[in-house]
């Protein structure tokens, strides 16, 4: 396996002797790439905060991003923390939009914080009207997408393409790779109730015209009375269909929350926050032999090895 980091500063490029291990870390939704390496300061590089950063395993783009931090240790050993364009998505902005979808959204603020922009797929879901104020761009993002799929019941995520903002259907994030008790050297997997789970939808629209507010309701009786009620509630506007939104909502969160964690699996760049990839293990409650989504991947990349620690949700469950 080879491997090339390169550091920019100005018209000079770097390849700077890296110590201990590289680290790739990426999320689904709502945090940047990060890639966290160290470097022998010598006599001649030099770089500083902003400089853009490259990582390419075996000749493959895996990361661009810019140094945000330089941490100086012992024996001129110095720590550095990059991450790539969606670290500026951490902005405070308000934004007041109507009739757009998410995609166009994400390239309207895109254009005004001078980000670059890869490919943004057709979210399918016009939003009427939406007043966003002193929210970060990753909210309002991500309020967006949440909209979409609680209307469109499709998932989109948002990520850094080596220096390009990239917006995709959950659907075409699938990756022909398997994980069972070969690949895995171990797994903590959990199922639960406490989080994301409704089993009674209350949705109310105040009608300024009739004086009356008017309350659409879904609920599974059986699923209350084996967990309590788990009550979802919003308030939804005049172009939205209450009923029908109502049970959307309801078959989206009326079931348990399955995560699993996998350790020190053999590494694929491919692997991303958002990513899905097949698992089929034996977990005692439940055989898995499906796709599961990738809320987090930590790729470690050492003496000439590349592991990876995976944060798994099950497909099934769309996690807002």
């Amino acid at each position: 396996m080879s491997q090339q980091l390169l550091i920019q500063n100005g018209n000079t490029v770097y390849e700077p002797v890296t110590q201990d291990e590289i680290v790739w870390t990426t999320e689904r939704k709502g945090t940047p790439g990060k890639l966290e390496f160290k470097v022998l300061k010598d006599n001649i590089i030099n770089f500083e905060e902003g400089n853009p950063v490259s990582f390419k395993v075996d000749n493959e783009k895996v990361f661009y991003g810019f140094v945000f931090t330089k941490k100086r240790e012992k024996d001129k050993i110095i720590k550095v923390t990059t991450y790539d364009q969606l670290r500026y998505l951490k902005n405070k902005s308000s934004y007041v939009y109507t009739n757009k979808r998410a995609d166009e959204l994400v390239k309207m603020i895109a254009n005004d914080f001078l980000l670059n922009v890869g490919t943004l797929e057709n979210t399918g879901y016009t939003i009427a009207k939406k007043s966003e104020s002193d929210k970060t761009l990753f909210d309002i993002i991500l309020n967006a997408l949440d909209e979409t799929i609680q209307n469109k019941k499709e998932m989109y995520v948002l990520y850094d393409d080596f220096g390009k903002l990239c917006l995709k259907n959950l659907e075409r994030m699938k990756i022909g790779l398997i994980i069972d008790e070969e690949t895995a050297q171990n797994y903590d997997y959990q199922s639960s109730i406490d989080t994301d789970t409704y089993n009674k939808i209350k949705l109310v629209y105040d009608n300024k015209e009739t004086g009356k507010r008017e309350v659409y309701i879904a609920q599974d009786t059986n699923n209350m009375n084996n967990w309590g009620v788990l009550q979802f509630f919003d308030t939804i506007d005049e172009k939205t269909n209450g009923a029908i939104k109502a049970n959307s909502l309801l078959k989206m969160y009326n079931q348990k929350t399955r995560s699993l964690e996998i350790k020190k699996a053999i590494g694929d760049i491919r692997v991303r926050g958002g990513s899905l990839i097949i698992v089929n293990l034996d977990l005692g409650d439940v055989k898995l032999q499906n796709f599961m989504l990738v809320e987090k991947a930590k790729h470690t990349f050492k003496n000439g090895e590349h592991f990876m620690d995976l944060t798994l949700r099950g497909q099934d469950f769309i996690t807002q």
